[in-house]
């Protein structure tokens, strides 16, 4: 019998634009012989499913299950595709560890620590990985403009410490310009992060680890004329992104293997996404980590996945089966 699948997707924050693309992408790269799938949106406290005739009915938020036709359809795993809180941050993970659902991505710890820029930074730190300097505000906290520049320099990045894909992000250049991006950052979240400019080669690894197997992609380039690898070059198409990246061989394979152990170190599982900046002197410094990565047709992870010859349909298998293999161990 086919198992039910739901591709979680939807979320609070402004992020929610890019799951709903994300779970077009998952709809498609699913396997339909295998699994029957359904979108799940969730937005605040409306939890809901569409349905197959193009309607959709209500979540039961205690089991997570629906009914339609007058029948308990109840899921058998959750593909959370949701970009920012509640699904990128631990909150529905542990919600799912509750109910004991199996899931696509890292656990409660794991996604925590990540969605905190500031605080995986530091962690990540401690084990030997290359990162920006960088300092954390919280909303309501004096700080001050001089003691910030001094520290980091000009340029400094911007951006909200628990937020993604580039919203509120700002590249500062001059120190009268660093209120304003902050206040802006603020309007995304109750944390702000400013980071010490990294000039250089942005490039980015995918991998995931099912038991018995380990599978690192091939590097991708990130080319913008902007002035950094903003909203619009995400996903507006201002953006070359050259899989695998034009470095060389030696250095794509150090940052697969630096992926694989950040991998380890955090506990991931599922597929993972960590960005990078190449610097001039040929060192890779850490610029991100993506537990949820984008899932698009046009993402970065399924341009990955073909240039390593693989086929999408069997990768979303290995993680939905690496996870349904466990319950029946």
């Amino acid at each position: 019998m086919k198992k039910n699948i739901a591709i979680v997707a939807g979320g609070d924050s402004s992020e929610v634009v890019v799951s709903l693309k994300s779970a077009e992408g998952i709809y498609s790269f699913i396997d339909k012989e295998k699994f029957n799938l359904y979108v799940v949106i969730l937005k605040k406290g409306d939890w809901s499913v569409r349905l197959t005739d193009g309607g959709s009915a209500p979540i039961n938020k205690n089991d997570f299950s629906f009914v339609e036709n007058g029948q308990v359809v109840r899921f058998d795993f959750a593909y959370i595709t949701i970009h920012g809180t509640p699904g990128e941050n631990g909150l529905l993970q542990g919600y799912f560890d509750l109910i004991g659902m199996p899931y696509s991505c890292c656990g409660v710890l794991a996604a925590s620590i990540t969605f905190n820029k500031f605080v995986c930074n530091n962690y990540l730190k401690s084990f030997g990985v290359n990162v920006a300097d960088s300092v954390r505000l919280f909303k309501g906290e004096a700080w001050s403009d001089q003691a910030i520049v001094e520290y980091l320099g000009l340029p400094v990045f911007v951006k909200p410490n628990d937020g993604g894909s580039s919203f509120g992000v700002t590249k500062v250049k001059e120190i009268t310009e660093l209120n304003g991006a902050i206040a802006k950052a603020f309007e995304e979240g109750e944390e702000v992060l400013i980071e010490s400019y990294i000039s250089g080669t942005e490039v980015t690894c995918g991998c995931y680890k099912v038991k018995g197997k380990e599978v690192v992609f091939p590097l991708t380039e990130v080319v913008t004329s902007n002035e950094f690898f903003d909203f619009d070059a995400k996903y507006n198409g201002q953006v070359e992104e050259i899989t695998p990246a034009r470095i060389p061989a030696e250095l794509a394979e150090r940052i697969q293997r630096e992926t694989l152990r950040i991998y380890d170190i955090l506990g991931a599982k599922g597929i993972i996404r960590v960005d990078y900046i190449i610097e001039a002197n040929g060192e890779p410094k850490l610029l991100d980590i993506n537990t949820t990565p984008g899932m698009t047709a046009t993402s970065f992870i399924p341009q990955q996945v073909r240039a390593a010859g693989l086929d999408i349909k069997d990768v979303m298998s290995d993680i939905i089966g690496n996870e349904l293999n466990k319950i029946r161990q």
